[in-house]
C-alpha cells in the first residue's frame, strides 16, 4: 500500500514539473479546466483505491476525488470490469437508434430517482443543467431563471456567474467569463441559499417571467452549506404557486449522499434534477431526469426542445454509470459507512481546531467534509463572506504538502470513497493537527 508519511514527501518534482511545462507550451495554463492547476503536484501518473500518485513517485491520500466523481474509489474493480465488458463486447459507438446499455441505465435512474419518470443521457454535469435550463424556459415560456449565489451549475452562460463571488461582487453582477452578453447575465436572477424570503421577493418583482429556480441542494462548490427542512419545502410550493419549475442540480450530491440523491434525504421531489460525477465513478457521463410530461419536449418525434450530442449515451458511459449503480444497491452499506467516515473526519477537525484555539467549523454531509476558518453559524453565502480564505488555502496546501490531497483552492470541499478506511482517517486527522499547530504556531490563523 502507498505510504503518506513524511518520507514520502521530500525530492523535487522534475518530472510533473517538466510536463508541465511542455503542457503549457500546447495547452492554454497547461490544463484542460482552469481551476486544475494548484502548482506543485504539477502532473498525475496513476490512482489506486484511496491513492493518487504523481509524476514523481509520490503518493497521496485523495480527498479531491477529481472534484467528487471518484465514489468507489480510484481504480475499482466494478467499473473496469464492466467497461472491459464493452470492449469484448464489440460494439463502440453507433450513432444510430438505441443501445440495451441506454434502456438499462435509464430504468435504473427511474427506478432509483424520486424525481425521475424519463431520463436522458449527456456527457457531463454541465450539458445536462444547460438542458435543464433550456428545458425549463421552453415548457413555461419565460424568460428568467433564478440561481444561488454561491451556486455553480457549470461552464454555459445562463450559470456561469455569482460563484465564489468576492464580497463587492457578491449577488450583483459578476460573471465567470467574458464573452457572456450583457441579456444574458441579466436573464439569470441571484438569491440567497437558506434565504426563501430573498426568493419570494424574485418572484414578486418578475411576475409570470421566472422559468426556473435551480439549486445544489447542499451547495458543495463552496464547501457545504446545509439546507434546512424549511427552505426546501417552501422552494418546492413557491416554485408550484407560481408556476416555475424546480431544478436540484444533484451532480455532486446524487448518488454520493444517497442513492436516490439528495432529494431522497429531504424528501422533496423536484421537476427536474440533474446528476452526473459519481454516477459513474470518474467515467464521462451525466444526465437529466424528471417529469414525463416535461421530458417528452426531448422527443424528436413530438417535441419542441432539441437534444443533440454523438456521444450521449455511449456503452462505455452507460455501462459503469449501471454497474455504480447496481454496486451501490447491492451495498446499502455503503453510506452508512461513508457517513460515519465523514463523521468522523469532521468531528475530529472541529475537536483539533477547539483544543488548539483556532476559529473554525467543520461542516459537511455524508462523506464530503470541509473547516471553514470562521464561526458559526454557516447557512447561506454570506456568512462565508467572514471565510478567512488565506488559512483556507494554506490548510489544504499544507495538507497535500503531507500526502493528503486537498484541491488549495478556498471554499472547495474534500470527498470520501469507498476506498477511504478510519485508518486513512486517523492518520489525515494526525497530519491535520499537526498542519493546523503549525498554522497557528506562525500567525497563519
Amino acid at each position: 500500500m502507498p505510504t503518506t508519511s513524511a518520507d514520502n514527501r521530500p525530492g523535487q518534482s522534475v518530472r510533473g514539473a517538466q510536463l508541465a511545462a511542455a503542457a503549457a507550451r500546447v495547452i492554454p495554463g497547461g490544463v484542460n479546466s482552469s481551476t486544475r492547476y494548484i502548482g506543485e503536484p504539477y502532473a498525475f501518473a496513476s490512482a489506486d483505491g484511496a491513492y493518487i500518485t504523481d509524476l514523481d513517485g509520490r503518493s497521496y491520500l485523495d480527498y479531491h476525488a477529481a472534484f467528487g466523481a471518484i465514489l468507489l474509489g480510484h481504480s475499482s474493480p466494478v467499473i473496469d470490469g464492466a467497461i472491459r465488458g464493452v470492449l469484448d463486447g464489440g460494439l463502440d459507438l453507433a450513432g444510430l437508434g438505441v443501445t440495451s446499455l441506454e434502456v438499462e441505465l435509464a430504468e435504473r435512474v427511474v427506478d432509483v430517482l424520486p424525481s425521475a419518470e424519463m431520463m436522458i443521457a449527456t456527457m457531463s454535469g454541465s450539458e445536462a443543467t444547460f438542458q435543464a435550463v433550456r428545458l425549463s424556459r421552453a415548457a413555461t415560456g419565460r424568460p428568467l431563471l433564478v440561481k444561488f449565489q454561491g451556486g455553480f451549475h457549470g461552464w454555459h452562460d445562463a450559470v456561469a456567474r455569482n460563484v465564489l463571488s468576492t464580497p463587492e461582487k457578491a449577488y450583483g453582477r459578476d460573471p465567470l467569463s467574458a464573452g457572456i452578453p450583457e441579456p444574458v447575465l441579466d436573464a439569470t436572477l441571484i438569491a440567497e441559499f437558506n434565504d426563501l424570503d430573498s426568493v419570494m421577493d424574485l418572484f414578486t418583482r418578475y411576475p409570470d417571467q421566472i422559468a426556473a429556480v435551480i439549486l445544489e441542494p447542499i451547495p458543495h462548490n463552496v464547501g457545504a452549506l446545509l439546507p434546512s427542512q424549511e427552505f426546501v419545502e417552501g422552494l418546492r410550493r413557491l416554485t408550484t404557486e407560481h408556476g416555475a419549475i424546480l431544478i436540484f442540480d444533484e451532480v455532486i450530491t446524487g448518488f454520493r449522499h444517497a442513492l436516490g440523491g439528495y432529494q431522497q434525504v429531504c424528501g422533496v421531489t423536484p421537476d427536474l434534477t440533474t446528476f452526473g460525477k459519481g454516477m459513474a465513478n470518474g467515467i464521462p457521463i451525466g444526465g437529466l431526469a424528471g417529469k414525463a410530461e416535461l421530458m417528452e419536449r426531448f422527443n424528436g418525434r413530438t417535441g419542441n426542445v432539441l437534444l443533440a450530442g454523438t456521444f450521449n449515451g455511449n456503452p462505455i458511459g452507460c455501462a459503469a454509470a449501471i454497474a455504480t449503480i447496481d454496486h451501490l444497491q447491492s451495498n446499502p452499506d455503503f453510506y452508512d459507512r461513508t457517513h460515519k467516515l465523514g463523521q468522523r473526519m469532521r468531528d475530529g477537525l472541529q475537536d483539533i481546531a477547539d483544543d488548539l484555539g483556532i476559529r473554525a467549523s467543520a461542516t459537511g454531509f455524508g462523506g464530503v467534509f470541509c473547516l471553514y476558518f470562521l464561526d458559526k453559524p454557516v447557512l447561506g453565502y454570506r456568512d462565508l463572506l467572514r471565510n478567512d480564505n488565506a488559512a483556507y488555502i494554506t490548510f489544504h496546501r499544507r495538507m497535500t504538502e503531507a500526502g493528503h490531497l486537498m484541491l488549495p483552492l478556498s471554499l472547495k470541499r474534500n470527498h470520501i470513497s469507498g476506498a477511504h478506511t478510519e485508518q486513512h482517517i486517523d492518520a489525515t486527522l494526525d497530519a491535520a493537527h499537526s498542519v493546523l499547530a503549525g498554522m497557528r504556531a506562525d500567525g497563519t490563523v
